[in-house]
């Protein structure tokens, strides 16, 4: 298998330096080039045609955020992974680049005493998501396993639960999607909302931010013991894990800094297996784009528990990793593209089961045909 190409833009020779010498180190990877800033990379891009750019955002003549629009304006889908700082300014250049079309992000090194620190740093963050994005095995080189297909989901031996709240899982690539999904979900939808995005604390706060302003939901960063409610989505606060605290008269959210799990935190299986536990199984789990195996084993006790679990498609998911891992160990009710998936959750939660009304025309009965 010929290694990775990637090209690495920064303004900084420190951090150049270091990212190349990291990524170097890597046997299937290669640095075929660097720029100092947006206007060299876009005039090297169809030289050394890479597979892969690191980008920096804040740079002199054309930033990343420019650099990735005019890379994107010219039709180019090579992936880009920005690095940005762990600031608001940082946080809002990120998600800005994220819009205009770069496929992830890490966060640079901070408050490290040390170089080998700040590129054990890069290491750990950066090579897993450049092989995740060029979909090559994460970890030692091996023979390539054949990818296995999706398997069909388990027959259920007692009617599906008409769901009582919706969660939602998702990571590389999950700004992007989220942003097109839950502005085609209605103010009037009938549950409360729980949602997962692997991100950092600061971009947690203002990502819901811009989801709040974009969809017609309410979108908050979710908060210890707030009651759940329809029509509100609590995004999980970077560095907490997000459950469902049962209550007797109503539900409330909980935040609390248990063990990584899935390496992550937040994680996806936390919530979806509390919300089985607080709902009796009513629970309606939906996955999204994003690398590897976070939601799994949640989306299997949602099914087992008498729910229902949609997953994105591979043809337009940034990273089949996530949504993969379930349709492969037969938890998905649905695997659907992108464009569909809020026809699905309007369907589950008016009650049709699948099969039994056009996806559309189930949306627009529950919408009252404002969409």
């Amino acid at each position: 298998m010929n290694p990775i190409r990637v090209m690495v833009v920064d303004d900084s020779v420190v951090v150049r330096k270091i990212v190349t010498d990291v990524l170097s180190e890597d046997p299937g990877i290669e640095v075929v080039g660097t720029a100092v800033n947006g206007k060299v990379a876009l005039g090297k891009l169809e030289q050394l045609k890479p597979d892969l750019i690191t980008m920096d955002i804040e740079m002199p003549e054309m930033n990343g955020i420019e650099a990735v629009r005019a890379i994107r304006a010219a039709r180019n889908r090579v992936p880009i992974i920005m690095f940005s700082t762990l600031t608001e300014r940082g946080a809002t250049a990120t998600l800005d680049a994220l819009s205009s079309g770069a496929n992830d992000y890490v966060t640079k090194p901070a408050n490290v005493g040390s170089v080998a620190q700040s590129m054990e740093s890069v290491r750990e963050q950066l090579i897993p998501k450049i092989k995740g994005l060029t979909g090559r095995p994460v970890g030692p080189v091996r023979a390539a396993a054949p990818v296995a297909p999706p398997r069909p989901p388990a027959p259920r031996s007692t009617p599906g639960k008409k769901p009582a709240v919706l969660v939602i899982g998702s990571s590389t690539g999950g700004p992007e999607a989220l942003s097109k999904l839950l502005p085609q979900l209605p103010a009037s939808l009938p549950v409360p909302v729980l949602l997962v995005q692997h991100m950092p604390p600061v971009f947690t706060r203002q990502f819901a931010q811009r989801l709040d302003r974009l969809s017609a939901l309410r979108v908050v960063e979710a908060t210890d013991g707030v009651p759940l409610q329809p029509g509100t989505v609590h995004l999980a606060p970077g560095d907490h894990h997000l459950v469902v605290r049962p209550g007797r008269g109503i539900h409330t959210t909980g935040l609390h800094q248990g063990p990584a799990e899935n390496f992550c935190r937040p994680a996806v299986d936390p919530l979806f297996r509390s919300a089985v536990t607080a709902y009796d199984g009513a629970v309606l789990g939906v996955v999204l784009t994003g690398m590897g195996a976070d939601g799994r084993n949640g989306a299997g006790e949602i099914r087992a528990a008498g729910g229902s679990v949609l997953v994105q498609d591979q043809a337009t998911s940034v990273v089949w990793g996530m949504p993969g891992a379930v349709s492969q160990a037969g938890f998905a009710d649905e695997i659907l593209p992108l464009d569909r998936v809020a026809d699905a959750i309007l369907r589950h939660l008016s009650g049709v089961m699948p099969g039994r009304l056009p996806a559309a025309a189930g949306a627009t009965a529950l919408t009252g045909g404002l969409r």
